[in-house]
């Protein structure tokens, strides 16, 4: 896909670059051709001699260039609401840190920063914060998705190493996706994982997740678990692989520790598979189904993602994972281990630095030794020596008032944070807010004193690692716009503005990615029995000498990067050497406990947020490539039948949903997929595209206590139906300011922009109204259209600027409105027909014309009343049909679940 539309092409010779996927933490490589600087037009394709991907790419990725428009860019510094120097934007926030420390202390100022950021831009904020500031208050978003793996790693492995890689899948014989809507969240592996089924069909694979989820597609065995029961589950297992004799007790005796003690707290909290099927919400036979396939096959991947991260014992429910995968023996081998899936694009980058507030760089902790060796590296006697605020609690602080200065950069916690409300609160309240970011207006700037303009994907220049621990660079594909600026620059400019200019000397991306590895080296050997052991797991002391030139052609490689390993890593703890003080593993005994936040009377539900397949986020990119905003188009509730019809709700009606912190409105999507009990609502609407769509401010603020992680999975809800007086959609090919409308919803499409409403009070002369709405200041002629039914307070009406459609607006006291497909069609044409205008006021599509119905396939735009009528009228009878006659799933493939349904049983 392209944002090319029908622009001239200037006839220069095209330039190809090589870059990585901004979304997921897959991180596939992405060819990108730039046809045009000037109007920032390229054509982006999947790098098939990446090996994260092999050239697919989902849908998001696919749609990367419809994503470099400079709309709503934050192009220059701007203090307060008005634009200044880069100099005085510099200082001005040099100044504000500095006066604050010495008033207050170093820990009165923090940094919250973002997986979006690249590997070069979090070292020199880790560096700046931990190092020369003194104090530990960074902290990153990947606290909401990766905090639990990383802590579970140190204490199993002694430190925070994946030990797989995405070559496993393709060898394994049993694959457990816990908490992961793969086909969404993840969908290039996703893809890898089907085709290995494909071509091992003995290949099994169980999903374990309360939702019936796209994933399960592939799934031999779908566990629809009770939310935050997974260590009872995996608990149970460990006890039933002893009972059976499934242990690998020889690897035990020689590489793991801890084990007894482990072993006699699962079968004390998990022997009874009766008790576990009672708990966990799951029939007794599908348990056993489960643990006779672990038990019997030998090439096990256990992949997890947030549902078993945000919990408030997400450490204990990795563990818990990991603990069946060390008693046998099944990690550091080809097929097998357990396999965390990272959630950005960075996130493990940021791992690397130190971007967590619990950690120093280069995969170091706070003990006496690393931060010596910090300090004498970094030729700095104020390294922090002890671990900061974790993100709520870094918003709790800022909020009483002991953080007075906060930098955040590449993220809007506003949207993203639990408890949102309060995130708001302390913002408005903190003495000084600095922002740095691509987008001007998003729901965490406007909280923003200071405005640093960053450079977007397509911009940035430096390295990200994925989850496999795969190091592939990001180019800058297109120059920076305006003033903005990389992320390294703008901190470094701080740092020397604050006093450090000799230990902040950087000038490009390539020296910070030096000095990076250096660290990475620094003091890291350790001789035993006269051979030479890598002390810590984060080495890249073979990439230290890299010129920029080798820097600029750097191809994806994976960590360590050593002496004895000069290509990469592709498997850690083949040899059975672990980073603790023993050299063995650690099984972690693992009490199970249920989610802090009991169910009510008040709260009968449980609220679980997360992601949905064409958007990312809080939308500040994906919501910029009409192709991606069809699929999902407003914030939904997913809740099942039994659940709708106990609160009356309908599905497609409205709903309010809240919980003890706050309250949204949104769509129902009644879904026999869903648990009872629970309901799904998406993580990525703001009040910049939905007016009451954030579900940030209702999500439970309760962390792990070992790891920080909030419980994003399990929030205590109700649901009841929203009853406005009226509803509506406008269609416009201007964006418009709309007030005084309780329900808004902004989406972009092709040529336009449409809006959903719904509001608590009747408009008295809705022609008027629309009239004022819709009208402009231009001088151009209009003609409208109109149909107004006073009685039944009903409305249509169009503007039409020459013979083109400007807008169209549709008002109803119910949700009897027209299909928003054809009339979306229409603004691709110059000329709108007489039996098109007569069609908009009846409300119906013109004879013969069908509505092409919601998006399916976001890679070719095709719809589902399109998909059904081929197969209603050419006998389609396949998905490779469907593809052959429309392409719907022969790229991404993420809509091919969608697809198979819409086939005839």
């Amino acid at each position: 896909m392209n944002n090319m539309q029908n622009t001239p092409i200037k006839t220069v010779e095209p330039n190809t670059i090589k870059t990585t996927c901004a979304y997921c933490g897959v991180g596939c490589g992405i060819t990108a051709t730039v046809h045009d600087v000037d109007k920032r037009l390229i054509t982006v394709q999947g790098d098939e001699q990446h090996p994260s991907n092999f050239g697919r790419l989902c849908s998001k990725g696919t749609a990367l260039a419809d994503t470099l428009t400079l709309d709503d860019r934050l192009l220059s510094p701007m203090y307060k609401g008005e634009k200044i120097s880069w100099d005085r934007a510099i200082k001005e926030t040099a100044d504000q840190f500095n006066t604050i420390i010495q008033q207050h202390g170093p820990d009165a100022v923090a940094f919250y920063i973002s997986g979006q950021l690249l590997t070069e831009d979090y070292y020199v904020a880790n560096k700046l914060m931990k190092g020369f500031i003194g104090s530990s208050n960074i902290d990153t978003n990947s606290r909401l998705c990766m905090a639990s793996p990383t802590v579970a790693h140190k204490r199993a492995f002694g430190s925070d190493t994946v030990p797989g890689c995405y070559d496993d899948f393709d060898h394994a014989e049993l694959i457990v996706l816990t908490g992961s809507n793969t086909a969404w969240c993840h969908p290039i592996i996703f893809q890898r994982i089907k085709k290995a089924k494909e071509n091992n069909p003995a290949l099994k694979v169980v999903v374990i997740d309360p939702r019936e989820t796209e994933t399960c597609a592939i799934a031999d065995l779908h566990l629809p678990i009770q939310s935050g029961t997974d260590a009872f589950l995996f608990n149970g297992l460990l006890a039933q692989l002893s009972k059976a004799q499934k242990l690998d007790l020889d690897y035990i005796d020689q590489n793991v520790e801890g084990f007894v003690d482990t072993l006699s707290s699962a079968i004390e909290s998990a022997s009874d598979i009766r008790n576990v099927a009672d708990i966990c919400g799951l029939s007794e036979a599908d348990i056993h189904t489960f643990y006779e396939w672990f038990s019997g096959t030998n090439k096990v991947i256990s992949a997890y993602s947030q549902g078993i991260n945000q919990s408030s014992s997400g450490t204990d429910k990795v563990n818990a994972i990991i603990n069946v995968h060390l008693a046998t023996g099944r990690i550091g081998k080809i097929g097998a281990g357990p396999f965390s899936l990272t959630g950005q694009p960075n996130a493990m980058g940021g791992r690397e630095v130190g971007g967590l507030a619990n950690q120093l760089a280069a995969h170091m902790d706070f003990t006496e030794d690393n931060i010596n060796r910090l300090s004498r590296f970094w030729q700095s006697d104020v390294v922090s020596s002890s671990p900061g605020l974790k993100a709520v609690d870094l918003f709790d602080a800022i909020e009483d008032g002991r953080v007075k200065a906060v930098w955040i950069m590449a993220t809007s916690p506003v949207d993203s944070l639990p408890n949102a409300n309060k995130v708001k609160t302390a913002l408005e309240k903190c003495q000084f807010v600095a922002v740095s970011d691509c987008m001007q207006h998003t729901d965490t700037t406007q909280y923003a004193h200071m405005l640093l303009p960053a450079l977007g994907w397509g911009e940035k220049d430096g390295t990200v690692t994925n989850s496999e621990r795969r190091i592939s660079r990001q180019r800058a594909v297109l120059p920076a716009p305006g003033e903005a600026k990389s992320d390294w620059w703008i901190i470094t400019q701080v740092a020397k503005a604050m006093g450090f200019e000799k230990s902040f000397p950087y000038q490009s991306a390539h020296e910070i990615f030096k000095e990076h590895t250096q660290l990475s080296a620094f003091e890291n050997t350790l001789d035993i029995d006269d051979s030479t052991l890598t002390k810590r797991d984060f080495n890249l002391s073979a990439l230290t000498t890299l010129n920029q030139q080798q820097y600029h052609k750097l191809t994806p490689i994976q960590w360590p990067v050593t002496s004895e390993s000069p290509k990469g890593t592709t498997r850690m703890f083949e040899d059975g050497y672990y980073f603790t003080p023993s050299g063995k593993a650690q099984m972690i005994t693992v009490v199970p406990r249920q989610p802090k936040a009991p169910l009510s009377k008040e709260y009968p539900l449980i609220l679980n947020t997360g992601r949905i397949r064409d958007q990312w986020h809080t939308m500040s990119r994906t919501a910029l490539a009409p192709q991606l905003n069809n699929h999902k188009a407003e914030p939904f509730v997913e809740l099942h039948p039994a659940d709708a019809t106990r609160h009356n709700i309908a599905d497609g009606e409205l709903v309010l949903a809240s919980t003890a912190y706050g309250e949204m409105i949104a769509r129902a999507d009644v879904n026999k997929g869903q648990k009872p009990g629970h309901i799904f609502i998406p993580m990525h609407w703001t009040e910049q595209l939905s007016s009451k769509g954030r579900v940030g401010a209702l999500v439970n603020p309760a962390t792990d206590p070992l790891s920080g992680q909030p419980e994003s999975k399990h929030t205590p809800a109700m649901v009841k139906p929203y009853q406005p007086q009226w509803y509506g959609f406008l269609l416009s090919r201007r964006a418009l300011p709309i007030e005084n409308v309780q329900y808004v919803v902004k989406i972009r499409g092709q040529k336009f922009y449409r809006y959903e409403l719904a509001a608590e009070t009747m408009i008295d002369d809705l022609s008027a109204w629309a009239r004022a709405l819709l009208c402009d200041n231009e001088k151009a002629a209009a003609e409208w259209v109109e149909y107004s039914d006073i009685k039944q307070r009903k409305y249509r009406g169009a503007r039409f600027v020459g013979d083109m459609l400007e807008s169209c607006l549709f008002i109803s006291p119910s949700l009897d409105l027209p299909t928003r497909g054809w009339l979306a069609e229409l603004f691709n044409k110059s000329s709108i027909e007489l039996d098109e205008r007569m069609a908009m006021l009846s409300g119906s599509p013109p004879a013969g014309r069908e509505d092409c119905g919601k998006t399916i396939c976001a890679c070719f735009g095709v719809g589902e009343n399109t998909i059904k009528s081929a197969i209603s009228e050419r006998g389609l009878s396949s998905v490779q049909a469907i593809g052959e006659c429309l392409n719907a799933g022969t790229n991404c493939g993420s809509c091919i679940p969608e697809l198979e349904k819409l086939l005839p049983c």
